[in-house]
């Protein structure tokens, strides 16, 4: 815990003095949407007007970091953009990402090499998913878009995606992908998917990859850095 509010909140607020001290004109803030508080019944889709903060270490720090830039914004006067994508595989500046993102990297690279990709039981939920490549256009246009009342954008595929249809789009691609599921707590559910409206009406950003073309684009990565190894 003390690891965690240390890397989220003195780190936060070094980033944002570093902001204030250098002029910077405008901060795009890579977020998440584990910021909202899904303890709460939640409509579909769920926009950004949502309210924060799930009662966990991991939500809350979230929070927390925005709510620190949004200081800063209104006392400095600085640009603020604010991204929540989903959950985010793809190759990034750590290799399997979050725990969802480790689980799609391990899917993926078990349907490579033939060995059985071991999977947590608490991570075979619903969920909601997005390539990292598309993640990266909707920084690049967060950081040339006009500045607006609208600064808070959830980036998304639109879709929550069940865990055998996960499954299901990385064996028609890999067909020699098999899967052991380790025991454990069972997942919660969940079946809101984020609105994704306001991205595509003032950033005019849209998905590019569906599940299907990030899984083949992301196989393609993988392969190059095993080849390279």
């Amino acid at each position: 815990m003390h690891d965690g509010f240390s890397l989220n909140i003195d780190g936060t607020q070094a980033v944002a003095e570093a902001v204030r001290l250098t002029g910077v004109k405008r901060l795009v803030h890579v977020s998440t949407f584990g910021v909202y508080d899904w303890r709460r019944p939640t409509p579909e889709p769920l926009a950004e007007d949502f309210p924060r903060g799930a009662g966990r270490a991991y939500g809350n720090f979230k929070a927390a970091q925005e709510l620190i830039f949004e200081a800063y914004r209104k006392k400095f006067g600085f640009g603020l953009i604010t991204l929540r994508p989903a959950n985010v595989y793809g190759v990034g500046h750590f290799w399997a990402g979050s725990s969802g993102g480790e689980k799609v990297h391990n899917l993926l690279v078990a349907g490579i090499t033939g060995e059985p990709a071991s999977i947590p039981e608490e991570q075979t939920m619903d969920f909601e998913y997005v390539y990292a490549k598309d993640v990266g256009r909707a920084v690049d246009l967060a950081t040339s878009c006009a500045m607006g009342e609208k600064t808070i954008f959830n980036i998304a595929n639109g879709e929550v995606t069940t865990f055998d249809q996960l499954v299901g789009v990385a064996r028609s691609l890999l067909p020699d992908l098999s899967l052991e599921i380790t025991p454990g707590t069972p997942p919660l559910p969940r079946t809101q998917h984020l609105d994704i409206s306001a991205a595509s009406e003032y950033l005019g950003w849209s998905l590019e990859f569906t599940m299907e073309e990030g899984f083949k684009d992301y196989i393609g990565d993988i392969r190059a850095a095993m080849d390279g190894a």
